[in-house]
């Protein structure tokens, strides 16, 4: 457990102490009660007994005792469970609650670089690995070391010398340990790096299922799982060797001591050297002995994962986001914000070395529409990225309103821009809460109002449920022109300044098309607005049109002019045109859209 990662646990568990306190008092009493039940067995037998006393009220009083002491046990060992479950619980519960909301707040080269299926086994499998820390690990320490030091002191009470010939198998029991630390640690490392590649794998082609089945690829996809799950198999296998080979070889201690101290108590009692109660809870108090031992041990496999749990989760706390908000923001009132876009010499690259916008600058007026063309790689996509500011820039400005948007606070920037993507991104939940993005504050009326602005109400109306129909993940069961209008029914609530259209109409029949060039008319009223668009028809009544290619914008002008121009333009048109074409005579066309990009968007609201 590095260092870092013990300082930040220890952050989360400061403010449950006095639970962690009540927790050891509770253990104290606990461990005391039991281990003073075989010292009141060895006074019932050498005071008592062996004495000749054979008053049945004093037998009664120890019994009494004794049953006292195994309630008291029974009681306070129930509370320090509870308790630690309690303070335990609450710790993991807010460990997992900030790092979900630090990984929210990653830049999106984080998520470039980093599988989704890892992140999930971060904030689930780690998590609850940290949780068996506390429930388990953390228990053990305390409880079974205390129980260790008590038994030693008895121990020591009832016969120095014998309790010195049993603490010689303390070294023995360390360098054992010792030993088997380094390679256990080894084998839990690679157990959970199996688990997580496995768990990314199965994460990713989940996600990928369409493009899987359409190439059929399942057996390819069906092999690569079997080979990472046979490696998960082995390393688990491993580790639990490992874990059974080093708790075995402490029960076999623990065996041999007792054969040890029978025989070297025995012939005490023989010689009359102590009396035969002693040797009674020496033998007890000896197997308590390794018990406790045993248990800790028996551990260490939850504390190896534990750590390396821990390690992976402030691995991540420790991985700042690339774009953060200024020293020094600049507050402005969205309600005055008109929407002037400038780009400034604007250059760019994901990679050092190669550049994705060289030295671009474009100027957009407040309400003005702009349509930007241009074939895939050709940095359309990443100059909508930098605007929303999901990357910075390398060189030059991206400023809305003449102020910078890195000098922007990003809640409020996230709030003056409305993206729609090709694949509208729909949340488990009912219709109103997707329009309205689970804000409350959004009203019912509002949410209907946008519905019927963008002409969802209809296709909402054919619904069992109406607006509080339920939908599924990404939702299944609509069109992707249906998905798209629920987008853009959002962007009416949430009143953004500025609207971007990634592609939205990719993956639409002309019918659904028409639908959303229809929204497209009310919701860009008012609006600076930023269409990228594959189908030039979306983008042909556009107020002014930029060509893109390399990084570089390399025409510009309304749809006629580019067309006058006789250029890129006019020969992507006239290649669309001959597209469509052969659509309409094949009869070929999409209502459902099921697009696999994954372009990351915005948050509005």
């Amino acid at each position: 457990m590095n260092k870092a990662a013990f300082r930040g646990l220890y952050k989360f568990a400061k403010p449950h102490r006095k639970t962690f306190l009540a927790v050891f008092g509770c253990i104290i009493v606990a461990i005391a009660a039991d281990l003073l039940q075989p010292y009141l067995v060895k006074v019932a037998i050498d005071d008592h007994l062996m004495a000749g006393d054979r008053s049945a009220k004093t037998l009664l009083i120890i019994a009494g005792i004794y049953l006292l002491l195994s309630v008291a046990g029974f009681i306070f060992t129930y509370l320090q469970n509870n308790l630690l479950q309690l303070a335990g619980q609450s710790i993991v519960a807010s460990i997992r609650k900030q790092l979900f909301r630090h990984i929210t707040r990653q830049s999106m080269s984080y998520f470039d670089r980093v599988p989704s299926g890892s992140l999930i086994t971060h904030v689930s499998s780690d998590t609850e690995t940290l949780n068996q820390f506390f429930a388990s690990v953390l228990l053990s320490v305390l409880r079974d070391g205390l129980t260790l030091l008590f038994i030693i002191v008895l121990m020591f009470q009832l016969d120095v010398e014998m309790t010195l010939y049993c603490l010689i198998l303390l070294p023995i029991i360390a360098l054992n340990a010792i030993a088997f630390r380094s390679y256990m640690r080894t084998t839990y490392q690679i157990a959970r790096t199996n688990l997580s590649r496995l768990v990314a794998f199965v994460a990713e082609n989940l996600a990928g299922m369409r493009i899987i089945q359409v190439f059929h690829q399942e057996r390819e996809q069906q092999n690569q799982f079997d080979e990472k799950n046979q490696l998960y198999f082995r390393s688990n296998m491993r580790e639990i060797r490992t874990n059974v080979l080093f708790n075995r070889s402490f029960e076999m201690l623990g065996n041999l001591s007792v054969a040890f101290v029978t025989w070297l108590g025995g012939n005490a009692v023989l010689g009359h050297s102590i009396p035969f109660g002693v040797l009674f809870a020496f033998i007890t108090y000896i197997r308590q002995f390794f018990q406790p031992i045993n248990n800790i041990s028996q551990q260490w496999n939850t504390l190896q994962s534990a750590t390396v749990s821990l390690n992976r989760i402030w691995s991540i706390f420790a991985t700042m986001p690339e774009v953060q908000d200024a020293e020094k923001v600049r507050h402005v009132d969205a309600a005055s914000v008109k929407g002037q876009l400038d780009f400034d010499g604007v250059k760019f690259s994901y990679k050092d070395g190669i550049p994705v916008i060289h030295k671009l600058d474009l100027h957009v007026q407040p309400g003005e529409m702009i349509g930007i063309v241009g074939t895939t790689g050709a940095g359309k996509s990443s100059l909508i990225s930098l605007l929303c500011r999901f990357y910075d820039v390398q060189e030059g400005q991206v400023r809305i309103d003449g102020t910078d948007v890195r000098e922007l606070p990003q809640e409020t920037l996230h709030r003056l821009i409305g993206l729609v993507q090709q694949e509208p991104y729909l949340y488990s939940g009912s219709i109103i809460d997707n329009v309205r993005l689970f804000d409350d504050s959004i009203t019912r009326e509002q949410v209907e109002e946008a519905c019927r602005l963008v002409g969802a109400d209809t296709l909402i109306g054919r619904m069992k449920d109406g607006y509080d129909t339920r939908l599924s993940e990404r939702g299944s069961g609509l069109s992707a022109g249906e998905r798209q209008l629920i987008s853009f029914a959002r962007i009416i609530v949430f009143k953004p300044k500025i609207l971007i259209l990634d592609e939205a109409t990719a993956n639409l029949d002309s019918h659904s098309e028409q639908l959303i060039q229809q929204a497209l008319s009310v919701v860009s009223q008012g609006r600076t607005t930023l269409v990228i668009a594959h189908r030039l028809s979306t983008i042909m009544g556009a107020d002014r049109i930029i060509v893109m290619r390399h990084g570089e914008i390399i025409e510009e002008g309304n749809h006629r002019e580019l067309l006058e121009l006789g250029g890129y333009y006019d020969e992507l048109y006239r290649h669309s045109q001959g597209r469509d074409a052969q659509l309409a005579v094949s009869g070929s066309g999409s209502s459902s859209g099921g697009g696999s990009g994954t372009k990351k968007s915005c948050n509005v609201g």
